[in-house]
């Protein structure tokens, strides 16, 4: 099974926004963008595609697919 991560917050963090920043830029609450940092919520491909474009960068770069090791 895979997991989801991201660089929202290292992101966030280097364009010098808060959460409440990011969340007006991107339409969605500041609890959003919280949930989202610590993995707890993954985004819509139009949130993900929003959130791309005020970073200026690509999905692959935000969001990445890593596979989770069997035990």
């Amino acid at each position: 099974m895979a997991k989801i991560v991201n660089s929202v917050k290292e992101y966030r963090i280097q364009k010098g926004y808060t959460q409440e920043d990011l969340g007006k830029r991107a339409g969605v609450s500041r609890q959003s963008i919280i949930s989202i940092e610590r993995g707890k919520y993954v985004p819509s491909l139009e949130l993900a595609l929003k959130l791309a474009s005020i970073f200026q960068c690509g999905t692959d770069e935000l969001f990445q697919l890593k596979e989770k090791k069997h035990g």
